[in-house]
Order: structure tokens, then sequence, then C-alpha cells
């Protein structure tokens, strides 16, 4: 197989994992196209660029710390999510690892290595085997409910108000002269399954 057609094997199959860890695990989480553009765009430009580094003879190290570098930046003029940045990270070092398995001609790793990090990302997403719950800030008028004596009651008007299953309150602020207090309220979550 020639130079030319060997690139363009392993430049679509990088693509093709990134594009199914964007597509088919983070989207489906977020619908949002926020990210999209740079998740995939990141990890293009980075293969690409291990593609011509490894022809002029840099190390993988001084590529790797360069993209470290660029993540470490993440467009500072809009701050990115923790989760986020975890995918960003892992589509940064997704084309090195391509790479260097694609140039070594391990295609059985590859594969593997590519469906135990989307399994890992798509279990972790979905959140098989952790309960997690939400929470929400309120500002609320019965002050009388907001006494340590009072938490069933309080619990339960504000599950009524709301239609929150609240499992338990916490108290940030009382504002005696204004008869409210700032409580926050952790509450179960419920996930639609598409």
């Amino acid at each position: 197989m020639t130079a030319f057609f060997q690139y363009l094997l392993n430049f679509f199959i990088n693509f093709l994992s990134a594009f199914v860890i964007v597509r088919f695990i983070y989207y489906p989480q977020r619908r949002s196209q926020k990210f999209v553009l740079t998740f995939l765009g990141f990890n293009t430009i980075i293969f690409i660029l291990f593609n011509y580094m490894a022809s002029i003879e840099l190390s993988m190290g001084v590529g790797f710390g360069l993209f470290a570098i660029f993540s470490i930046l993440r467009y500072r003029t809009d701050p990115m999510p923790s989760r986020e940045m975890t995918y960003l990270f892992m589509l940064i070092a997704l084309p090195m690892i391509n790479y260097v398995m694609l140039s070594q001609n391990s295609y059985l790793e590859l594969g593997l290595t590519t469906a135990l990090i989307c399994l890992i990302m798509l279990f972790l997403e979905k959140g098989w085997g952790f309960h997690f719950m939400s929470s929400k800030s309120i500002t609320y008028e019965k002050i009388d409910l907001v006494n340590a004596n009072n938490q069933k009651e309080l619990i339960a008007d504000l599950e009524e108000r709301t239609g929150l299953m609240i499992h338990y309150v916490d108290i940030n602020k009382i504002n005696f002269l204004n008869d409210t207090a700032e409580v926050k309220v952790y509450y179960e979550e419920i996930k639609n399954e598409k």
C-alpha cells in the first residue's frame, strides 16, 4: 500500500474513533453543538501534526507537551466545564495513541483500545452503578419551617411546591428582616432514557 493511501486509512480510522466518542457518547448527553467542533477539530489537527512531526523527527514527548499547553490555555475567552475538558484531553490524547498504534500496524490493539475507551466513557456518561443527586438554590418565605425541629415539614412543603423528590435541605442564609431564607435542596434527578 502506498504511503498516501496508508495516511488516508490512518486518518479515517482516527477520525472515526473520535466521531464515535463525540457523536454517540458525548452528544446524546448534552445535545449541544458548542464543543463538537472543538473536539473533532482538535483531534483532526493533532493527528495530522503527529504525522508531520514524525517525518521531521521530533520526539513524541515534545509534541504531547505542545498539545498539553494548548489544552491548559483552553480558550481563555470561554471557560470550559470540567466534563468537556475531560473529553478534550481524551480527544487530544487519542490521535497520539492512534498514530503510534497505526505506525506499528497494531490494528487489533487499536480496535481494542478504542473500544475500551468508548465503553468506559459510555459507562461513566450513563452513570451506571452510580446514583447522583442534583441541587437547586431556592429563596423560601415560610420562615417558621426553617428550623431544625421542622425539617420534615420543610421538605414536605418544598416537595409539594416544586414537584421534586427531595432527600435533604441545607439552609444557607436566613434573613429575619425580610422573613426569607436561602435553602439548597438536594433531589434525585430522573433521567429520561433515550
